[in-house]
Formats: structure tokens, C-alpha cells, sequence
């Protein structure tokens, strides 16, 4: 692991995304500022891993898939980032083994519980569906659940918006971390209830931060 290459890669990238957008973030006083934790997000675009890593004041260590990793240079990369691959066709227990290693050792552990890039129509805000596993993984390490919420994200897959011009709008919001329990269904429906709600919460301050006479949305701390 290499958290010295994630701190370099993450001070060179907010300067972009700083020239280029206008953030609305919320809900940063919940990610724990020591020990385990999981950030369970929501996954509309690529681009979330790298909003994350710009608004997280913890390191993250990102599942990502295994495809991913099948580019080497790719595959340099994110491993140099602390990221590991899941194969999602089937149970991996080498890579539940590395992120019950990483929580032991008090890091947090970034992961997509809806197992994919989804559109909003397809996502657990819509649907209520997340893949199984979350609950279970909280209870093993004794790991607290931090929900996220992202929108907006899927912007930067257009070019223009890479321009100096903050003329990206996109939201960021954190949940109050859900203690693991000893019944992981239920830890996974209260995480499906917890990120509808924040999906809410996120749209309405959008929606007001975009009206007539708003100026730049600042980071907040409460949601």
C-alpha cells in the first residue's frame, strides 16, 4: 500500500476539479476521523472515485472490479492507490479476506454496494436493491457503515466540462455512520433507507444552490 502516492495523486487532482466545478457537499462531520470504517456509495459514473477521493478527509481503499485490473498500467495505478479487485461473478473470499485486513488495521474501505455503474432509474435510491454482502461485512469486522450519496458525477464524461469554467454542478452528501448489528439484513435495509434519504436531501440543496442568485455552494458539515 501506498498511502504517500494517494496524497500526491489527490493534491494534484482537487485543483482540476476545483477550476471545473461547483460542489455541493454535505455531511462531512460523518466520516469517523480515526478507525474502521465502510463507505458504502452510490455508482453512477466513473468519475465518483474520484469525487470521493477529493471530499473524503480520510483515505479510502476502493473495491474495485477485476477488469479494472486486467490493464496493467491501469492495474499500477489503482493498486498503487490501496485499491483491490472483486470479481463480481463470483464469491471472492480472497478479497473479503483483504477488506477485513484493511479494517482490522483501522482504515476505511470505499465500496459500491450496488455492484455497478447505475443510472438513477436503476439505482437502490429507485429500486431498493443493493447487493448482498454489506451487512455481513460490518458485522465480521465490527466496522461502522458511512451511506453516500453522490449525483451528478456523470458530467465529466463530456469534454467540454474538463474547461476552467466551474460550470459542473455535482453533490457529494455523507450519512451517520449505521453500527454494524447482528441481523446484517436489517443493517442493509436501514442502508437503503438511509441513502433515499440523503438522495433527498442532496437534490433539494442542488436545486437550491443552482436557483436565481446563487453563488458558489460551500462544503457543509451537517446534513
Amino acid at each position: 500500500m501506498s498511502d504517500l502516492f494517494y496524497r500526491i495523486v489527490r493534491s494534484l487532482g482537487r485543483p482540476v476539479f476545483g477550476v471545473t466545478s461547483r460542489p455541493v457537499v454535505k455531511g462531512l462531520d460523518h466520516v469517523p476521523a480515526r478507525g474502521a470504517f465502510i463507505l458504502a456509495a452510490t455508482h453512477q459514473s466513473p468519475y465518483d472515485v474520484a469525487l470521493l477521493i477529493r471530499h473524503t478527509p480520510r483515505l479510502l481503499d476502493f473495491v474495485s472490479i477485476t477488469e479494472v485490473f486486467r490493464n496493467p498500467l491501469v492495474g499500477w495505478f489503482y493498486g498503487s492507490m490501496n485499491a483491490f479487485p472483486l470479481e463480481r461473478s463470483s464469491p471472492d473470499a480472497p478479497t473479503v479476506r483483504i477488506i477485513l485486513d484493511r479494517l482490522s488495521r483501522g482504515r476505511g474501505v470505499a465500496m459500491f454496494p450496488e455492484g455497478r455503474i447505475c443510472r438513477v432509474e436503476e439505482s437502490a435510491v429507485v429500486t431498493g436493491r443493493i447487493r448482498p454482502g454489506l451487512g455481513r461485512l460490518a458485522k465480521i469486522a465490527g466496522a461502522p457503515v458511512v451511506p453516500c450519496v453522490i449525483l451528478g458525477s456523470e458530467a465529466y464524461s463530456k469534454p467540454s466540462n474538463w474547461l476552467p469554467i466551474r460550470k459542473v454542478r455535482y453533490g457529494v452528501v455523507y450519512g451517520r455512520p449505521l453500527p454494524p448489528r447482528e441481523d446484517v439484513v436489517e443493517l442493509e435495509v436501514a442502508y437503503v433507507r438511509e441513502i433515499v434519504r440523503l438522495h433527498a436531501i442532496l437534490r433539494s440543496a442542488m436545486q437550491d444552490a443552482s436557483g436565481p442568485g446563487a453563488g458558489a455552494a460551500r462544503p457543509e458539515g451537517h446534513s
